[in-house]
């Protein structure tokens, strides 16, 4: 029996999204082994589209993984948003700092769950001009760095952060949350058990809580 031949590789893609689908791909290939396996080649190749049409769309692998590295901090922010509970009857300041901590835990769940893309989503060298990026933003329309900004400007109006104390807050509380992040994953703390880091994490948004 005469095997079927096998399709040629496509020059376009259907309803004009082979952009999405190629960024798609790349978030698999992050998700499996981190920035340094997202490939322009290996993605066209999941995709079913030959290099050339890719890069009508991408110029070269660090086009790629930019694009890669901007859908992957929207879902850190999707999932620093995912543990904000309702409003409740909380007073403003009690509620806030509730906000904040939500923010931390999904920030540094995110990293527990998904090293992958988490290393993807801050391995491009960027800046904060770029840090409201729309390309950055979650399903709510904000990126990690806006989240955490909102929070402590919640903070601030609540009276729990002091207004000379707020200008470059965040880059206190970001360092503090990514590093334990990276350590978790990529440093000495690989090592922990579930439970220690869970206390790590504890400790640590009380310490950003207290410092700021």
């Amino acid at each position: 029996m005469t095997e079927p031949a096998t399709a040629p590789p496509r020059e376009t893609y259907r309803h004009g999204d082979l952009r999405q689908a190629l960024i798609t791909a790349g978030l698999d290939l992050a998700r499996e082994g981190g920035p340094d396996a997202v490939v322009l080649r290996e993605a066209t190749r999941r995709v079913g589209v030959s290099p050339n049409a890719a890069y009508r769309h991408f110029a070269d692998r660090h086009a790629l993984l930019t694009a890669v590295s901007a859908s992957a901090q929207g879902m850190v922010a999707d999932s620093m948003l995912a543990g904000i509970a309702p409003q409740g009857p909380d007073d403003a300041a009690t509620a806030a700092r509730g906000r904040l901590r939500a923010v931390g835990e999904g920030y540094l769940r995110f990293a527990r769950e998904q090293p992958g893309l988490f290393r993807a989503a801050f391995t491009v060298p960027d800046d904060l001009s770029n840090s409201g990026s729309p390309a950055k933003a979650g399903a709510a329309g904000f990126t990690p760095f806006q989240i955490l900004s909102g929070t402590l400007d919640e903070l601030e109006s609540a009276g729990v952060l002091p207004a000379d104390r707020r200008a470059g807050a965040e880059l206190h509380a970001w360092s503090a949350v990514h590093g334990l992040g990276m350590l978790i994953i990529d440093g000495p703390l690989r090592g922990l058990t579930a439970e220690m880091i869970d206390g790590a994490t504890t400790r640590l948004l009380d310490m950003v809580d207290r410092g700021i």
